[in-house]
């Protein structure tokens, strides 16, 4: 797995490698709610910049690789999302830290950032495995995964200490070389219907 920055096109996006001068950018997103799942969310520019200094680390080190997600129609950072935790001996990486901005959910915005990404893992990389995990509280996004195909493999409880001081139980998904045809086919349907999960 050659892990390096790219930029991945789509018609309706653009994922670009993440960088510093993305913080304003990011930082107009935010909510007190949008990041409210992540282990350290972040609501602030302050915090978008730590966030960006938090992954260009990880990137550094070889077990991330982030973007920011650009709407191509507009030209607006629409959110962004990262591979993290890579084993590139294994070839196995997980898709997460993902996030979209109000104005850009129910659109085809994260709908085609997943094809792309997993497309990557799977057509570039030749990935053994594509992992998921997100935090049991967050529905949303656990009937997101499911939707798209990927498989629930279980919970690991006290799994992470929140900066609220909870202690997050988070559920694993994952999808497998042989599943990916199948996502892949599912993603595309959803993009021909607007990207939405009707």
């Amino acid at each position: 797995m050659k892990i390096a920055p790219v930029v991945l096109e789509g018609e309706h996006v653009r994922l670009v490698p993440l960088e510093s001068a993305h913080a304003e950018g990011i930082a107009a997103l935010l909510d007190d709610t949008l990041t409210a799942y992540f282990q350290k969310p972040f609501r602030t520019l302050a915090d978008a910049r730590a966030m960006i200094d938090d992954a260009l680390m990880a990137q550094a080190a070889g077990t991330a690789l982030a973007f920011t997600t650009i709407e191509r129609a507009s030209g607006r950072i629409a959110g962004g999302s990262r591979f993290l935790n890579i084993r590139s001996h294994d070839r196995v990486a997980e898709i997460g830290f993902t996030y979209v901005g109000r104005a850009f959910q129910r659109s085809a915005v994260n709908t085609e950032a997943k094809l792309l990404m997993l497309g990557h893992a799977f057509d570039a990389w030749a990935a053994n495995r594509v992992e998921f995990k997100t935090d049991s509280l967050n529905v949303q996004s656990r009937a997101a995964l499911a939707r798209l195909g990927a498989v629930e493999e279980g919970t690991l409880r006290n799994h992470m200490l929140m900066s609220d001081g909870r202690l997050r139980h988070s559920v694993y998904f994952s999808v497998l070389p042989a599943e990916w045809p199948a996502v892949r086919d599912r993603l595309r349907a959803r993009l021909q219907r607007g990207g939405t999960k009707s």
